[in-house]
C-alpha cells in the first residue's frame, strides 16, 4: 500500500494554514517596537497609578530635625491661621466674630463627600474643600459638584505628600499637578493651599516653616486652621462638633475631612455643629468669604482646561489598568498553580496504572512480536545519523524489524554514512529536499509492515524501547504512542533547563495528556503509529512546520486513542546555544499555531478531545505567555516602589511548589533530583526567552508570513555510544 501523491487534508479540516497574507520571505519585526512601545506605555501608568497612591517618591517622614525658632517664625506662631508669604514679610489674617469657614481635607470621597455636601446645603452653609489632586481627577463629577454649590477649593498636594519631606521639585510638582487636575475637571484654578499634615500656626515646625515659604514663592495663599477637630482620630460626634465650636464669639478657622476612612462621624458632627452655631449667630461661609476677600478660584486657559482634561484621564486608565493588571497576575498566578497541582495528581494516577499494568481500557497482549518498520527522516544529520541507526538495530526487540533512513536532499555525507553502515536490515533512500513531512511519506511508503516508529536523526534509542512502544499498540484502539524523549546533553545551564523542561513540560503533562483523551503531540524524536491510520489521513501533512502536531491532532479527531509510554527511552540532542533554542521553539510555537488553526473545528466536535487540548494550548501555551511579560513588569513594579518582601515571598513560593512538582516528575522518570538546582534561574533567563518565542510566532502567523524549516546545528553529542539512563 502506498501513500497517495494528493494526500486529503487531515481529519475533514478546511483552511488548514494560519497565515493570511502572501508569502513573505523575513520573519516580522515592528512588532518589537509595539512591544516595547506597550511595555513602556504600561510601565509609565503603573508609576502615574503609583504616584497617586503615594507609593512611587520620596513620600517617606524624615528623621526629626531640630526645631530651631527664628523671631519670624515666633510671629508666625502667634499669627492667625492665613498666612501671606508673597510679599517677602510673613503677614497673617483670621475670620472675624461670628464667622466660621468650615474647611474639609483629603476629598472629594465618592462616600462622604456627597454627604457632607447634603449637611451644609440643608443648613444654608458654604465651605472650603482642601482637595488632593488625584482624587479631583478619579472623581472629577463631585470636584464640580463643589464649585456648582457656592462651595471653595484648595489645594492640598496630588498625592498628600509631606511637603518637609520631599525636594524642590516634588514640592512644585504636587502642586502643579492639582492645579492641572483643577483646571481639567472643573475649568478653575485656585490660589489657596493647605499643605497635609498641617495644623495651627502655633505647631508649625522649622521644616513646615521653610516647606511653607517654598508653597508661598509659588504664589499661593496658605490656609492652616484655628481649631483641629481631629475627626480623623474616631473621636464621637459630639466631640467633634464640641471642637469646632469657636469660644467667646470669635471667629475662626475649621478643620475637618471628607476622606481618608470612615467619616460618619465626622458628617453627624458637622451637622450637630452647623445646628449649633446657627443658634450662636455664626455664618458659615469659605476662607476667602470669611476674611472679605475675592474668590480664590480663577479660570483655567483652555490649554490648562485639556492639558488637565488629559492628566485626569490618563490618571483614570492608569487605575484601570493596574486593578486589571493585578487581577490578571492573580488569575495567571492560579491558572499556574492549578495547572500544576492537576497534573501533578493526574501523573500519580497514570503512574499508579501503569504500575498495576494496566491501562485504562483494558490490557491487550500481542501473540508474538510483530514486524516493525522503523522510520528516520535525515537533513544535513551527519553528525549523529551512525549513532541513530546503530542505537535502532541493536535492539532487544525480538520481532522482524526494518529500519529505513529517508535522506531528504542532504548537503552533507548523512546518507552516504548511514549506507556505509552495511547492515542487512537498514535501507537509505535518497530524494531531493522536500521537507521533514515529505522524507515521512516517502518512509511510509516504502514501510513493508503495518506497525511503524518514527525517529529524528539526532535521537538514539534504549534497546528496549521499540517493545515498550509496540506493547501498547496491541490495543486496536490505540493509533499512535508517544515516547519518553529525554535531553543527552545535558552539561551546560541551557542543557540543564531543557532536560527540566523536558521531563516537567513534557514527560509529566503526557501523563495527564493521555488521561484525559487530549495528547496534542506525539514528539516527531519518538513514536510508534499504525500504518493503515497514516494511511487513511493522507500521510504526514505538509501544511504545518509541527508535522508531529499535526499528525496527533489528526488521529485524535479520527477517534483513535494516542497513549504515552514512559518506559520507551530517547535520548535527543538539544541545541546548546540560545541562538539555535531560539529557532527550534521558534519553530515549534509556530507550527503548533499552525496545527490548531488547521484543527479548530474540533471544538464544535463530539468528543472532548477540541475543547481539551485546543482549550488548553490556548490558555496555556498562547495566553498566558503573552500575558508573561506584564506579570514580569508587575512583579518589577511591586518591588520597587513597595515592600518587595510580598513579592520575593510569592516568587519563591511559585518556585518552590514547581520544585515539589518537578521533584515528582524526576522521581517518575527515575532522575536525580539534583537536576532542580537551576530551577530558581531558569525563571530570569528562560522563561523569558521562551515568551518571547510564543510572541515572535503569533506574529508571524497573524501578519501571514510563511515561516521557513529552521534547522539546528548538530553536535554529534552521542557520537555512536547511547547515554546511561540517570540513577534515580
Amino acid at each position: 500500500m502506498s501513500v497517495p501523491t494528493d494526500r486529503r487534508r487531515a481529519a475533514g479540516a478546511a483552511d488548514p494554514t494560519i497565515t493570511m497574507g502572501s508569502a513573505k520571505a523575513a520573519d516580522p519585526r515592528g512588532h518589537w517596537l509595539l512591544l516595547a512601545v506597550g511595555m513602556v506605555l504600561i510601565a509609565c501608568a503603573l508609576v502615574l497609578n503609583g504616584y497617586v497612591t503615594n507609593v512611587v517618591g520620596e513620600t517617606q517622614t524624615p528623621p526629626p530635625a531640630i526645631d530651631v525658632s527664628t523671631p519670624e517664625l515666633e510671629g508666625v506662631r502667634r499669627g492667625g491661621p492665613v498666612l501671606n508669604l508673597t510679599a517677602g514679610a510673613a503677614a497673617s489674617a483670621r475670620p472675624p466674630a461670628r464667622s466660621v469657614a468650615l474647611t474639609f481635607d483629603d476629598g472629594p470621597d465618592p462616600t462622604w463627600t456627597p454627604q457632607v455636601l447634603d449637611v451644609l446645603r440643608r443648613h444654608g452653609a458654604k465651605a472650603t474643600f482642601f482637595t488632593v489632586g488625584s482624587k479631583v481627577a478619579r472623581y472629577p463629577d463631585l470636584a464640580r459638584r463643589i464649585v456648582t454649590e457656592g462651595h471653595e477649593i484648595g489645594n492640598h498636594t496630588y498625592a498628600h505628600a509631606d511637603l518637609t519631606a520631599v525636594p524642590g521639585w516634588r514640592l512644585r510638582l504636587e502642586l502643579s499637578l492639582t492645579q492641572k487636575a483643577l483646571a481639567g475637571a472643573t475649568g478653575l484654578h485656585t490660589t489657596l493651599v493647605r499643605p497635609p499634615y498641617s495644623s495651627t500656626p502655633a505647631a508649625v515646625t522649622q521644616p513646615q516653616w521653610q516647606s511653607l515659604r517654598a508653597v508661598a514663592a509659588e504664589g499661593y495663599l496658605i490656609a492652616l486652621t484655628d481649631l483641629d477637630t481631629k475627626d480623623w482620630s474616631q473621636v464621637t460626634a459630639g466631640r467633634i462638633a464640641k471642637s469646632a465650636l469657636p469660644a467667646k464669639g470669635r471667629g475662626a478657622i475649621v478643620m475637618m475631612h471628607d476622606s481618608g476612612g470612615d467619616r460618619s462621624r465626622t458628617v453627624k458632627g458637622l451637622d450637630l455643629a452647623l445646628k449649633e452655631l446657627g443658634s450662636r449667630g455664626y455664618r458659615a461661609v469659605t476662607v476667602t468669604g470669611a476674611l472679605g476677600m475675592p474668590s480664590a478660584h480663577q479660570p483655567a486657559a483652555g490649554v490648562e482646561r485639556f492639558t488637565g482634561w488629559a492628566l485626569n484621564t490618563a490618571q483614570r486608565a492608569a487605575g484601570t489598568l493596574t486593578a486589571a493588571l493585578s487581577w490578571v497576575l492573580f488569575a495567571a498566578g492560579t491558572l499556574t498553580l492549578a495547572r500544576l497541582g492537576l497534573f501533578a495528581a493526574l501523573a500519580w494516577m497514570h503512574a499508579r496504572r501503569t504500575r498495576r499494568g494496566r491501562r485504562r481500557r483494558g490490557v491487550a497482549r500481542w501473540e508474538a512480536p510483530p514486524p516493525v518498520t522503523v522510520i528516520v527522516p535525515a537533513y544535513n544529520e551527519e553528525a549523529g545519523i551512525q549513532a541513530t541507526v546503530l542505537s535502532l538495530v541493536r535492539t532487544s526487540y525480538t520481532g522482524e524489524l526494518e529500519v529505513i533512513v529517508v535522506d531528504d536532499g542532504s548537503t552533507d555525507a548523512t546518507a552516504d554514512l548511514a549506507a556505509a553502515l552495511g547492515l542487512p536490515n537498514v535501507r537509505v533512500v535518497r530524494q531531493p529536499n522536500g521537507g521533514k513531512p515529505a522524507a515521512l511519506n516517502t518512509g511510509i511508503a516504502h514501510a513493508r509492515h503495518e506497525l511503524l516508529v518514527m525517529v529524528d536523526g539526532d535521537t538514539v534509542f534504549e534497546p528496549a524501547t521499540i517493545g515498550h512502544l509496540v506493547r501498547q499498540l496491541a490495543d486496536p484502539a490505540v493509533g499512535a504512542v508517544s515516547g519518553n524523549t529525554k535531553v543527552g546533553n545535558r552539561r551546560g545551564m541551557i542543557g540543564r533547563w531543557q532536560h527540566i523542561e523536558y521531563v516537567i513540560g513534557f514527560n509529566l503533562d503526557r501523563r495527564a495528556f493521555e488521561l484525559l483523551d487530549c495528547m496534542a503531540t506525539v514528539p516527531g524524536a519518538i513514536g510508534a503509529f499504525r500504518r493503515s491510520a497514516l494511511v487513511a489521513l493522507g500521510g504526514v501533512s505538509v501544511d504545518t512546520l509541527a508535522e508531529d502536531t499535526d499528525l496527533t491532532m489528526a488521529l485524535c479527531r479520527s477517534g483513535w486513542r494516542v497513549v504515552y509510554e514512559e518506559k520507551a527511552l530517547a535520548w535527543t540532542e538539544a541545541p546548546n546555544s540560545l541562538g539555535q533554542l531560539w529557532k527550534q521553539r521558534y519553530r515549534w510555537c509556530y507550527g503548533t499555531l499552525q496545527a490548531m488553526w488547521k484543527h479548530r473545528r474540533a471544538l464544535i466536535e463530539r468528543g472532548p478531545f477540541g475543547r481539551r487540548c485546543l482549550g488548553y494550548l490556548t490558555l496555556f501555551q498562547v495566553v498566558l505567555p503573552l500575558l508573561a511579560p506584564v506579570v514580569d513588569l508587575m512583579a518589577l513594579y511591586n518591588t520597587a516602589v513597595g515592600d518587595p518582601l510580598p513579592v520575593v515571598a510569592v516568587w519563591a513560593g511559585f518556585v518552590v511548589v514547581q520544585a515539589l512538582t518537578g521533584w515528582y516528575a524526576l522521581r517518575l522518570d527515575g532522575e536525580r533530583a539534583s537536576a532542580l538546582w537551576v530551577l530558581p534561574l531558569q525563571q530570569f533567563v528562560y522563561r523569558q526567552l521562551m515568551y518571547l518565542v510564543v510572541i515572535q510566532s503569533l506574529a508571524t502567523a497573524i501578519l501571514g508570513v510563511r515561516l521557513r524549516w529552521h534547522t539546528v546545528r548538530r553536535e554529534g553529542t552521542f557520537g555512536g555510544a547511547l547515554p546511561r539512563q540517570a540513577a534515580p
